[in-house]
């Protein structure tokens, strides 16, 4: 009996508030798919490139990126990267990624560049995630308008309420005028300390409005997590017993299980 042929989930890892741990959930989450051998393409859609440097990529030695791709230069498959060390591949990011916007608006159909890439690459990934910058720019659009769903982590805080209000709204326009794929998957609690009472309330508000929109997993605040990005691996390898890497290793888990489920 021939193999089942594999078609890719495509997620994004979005917050229009950045600091919230975005990066180092895409990064980690990766990571932890890898480790339940699952093959993983993980787009790095920021300019900063900060994906793909936490990936073991160098972004300044990189011969291709994400911008040549949307730009039409290069495909995914000859731009793309293997992350030997986390175990998946990248699609890296750099400045260049930044003048980008410039030339996606003379485009037409500027805004499905990034879906159509990845179409062509889409049988060869379980999982193919994209870490999009905290602002919604042509760049953020490119990866929701190719997602299925969104993941979006976030601190316990109120401020953080009024982003997730914003970014919700956005996800409801684009399901209803460009994209009726997309959902948002789940919310992710990261940073979290128990012993704050503010944390608390608000995750209990999370739960109470969201219910089994929030995941079940949640990320403390780990000093492991905050070291790995300097050693060029996702947190989950730099210190595989920290409780950050536990935590991640236990939402990898949790995402095959909530996704085999849709």
């Amino acid at each position: 009996m021939p193999p089942k042929p594999i078609s890719a989930r495509v997620f994004c890892i979005a917050n229009q508030k950045g600091g919230v741990g975005k990066t180092t959930t895409a990064v980690n989450l990766a990571a932890s798919l890898a480790i339940q051998r699952q093959k993983v393409l993980l787009i790095d859609l920021d300019p900063q490139g900060n994906a793909t440097m936490g990936s073991g990529v160098d972004k300044r030695t990189v011969e291709h990126t994400v911008y040549e791709v949307l730009i039409g230069e290069q495909s995914i498959l000859t731009a793309k990267v293997r992350a030997e060390a986390a175990g998946y591949d990248v699609l890296p990011a750099n400045r260049e990624l930044s003048g980008a916007e410039i030339d996606l608006v003379r485009m037409e159909e500027r805004e499905l560049r990034l879906k159509r890439a990845i179409e062509e690459v889409s049988d060869q990934y379980h999982f193919i995630l994209i870490d999009c910058p905290p602002t919604l720019s042509l760049l953020t659009l490119n990866g929701l308008t190719a997602a299925h769903g969104v993941v979006i982590p976030m601190q316990c805080e109120y401020f953080a309420l009024e982003g997730l209000s914003d970014l919700v709204n956005t996800i409801k326009r684009l399901y209803a005028n460009i994209n009726p794929d997309l959902r948002i998957i789940g919310l992710l609690r990261v940073m979290f300390d128990p012993r704050v009472t503010l944390q608390q309330q608000v995750s209990a508000q999370l739960e109470e409005h969201f219910g089994d929109k929030v995941f079940r997993t949640v990320i403390p605040r780990n000093v492991r997590l905050a070291e790995a990005p300097s050693h060029g691996v996702p947190g989950v390898l730099y210190d595989k017993s920290s409780r950050g890497a536990q935590a991640y290793l236990a939402f990898g888990k949790e995402m095959i299980k909530r996704v085999a489920k849709l």
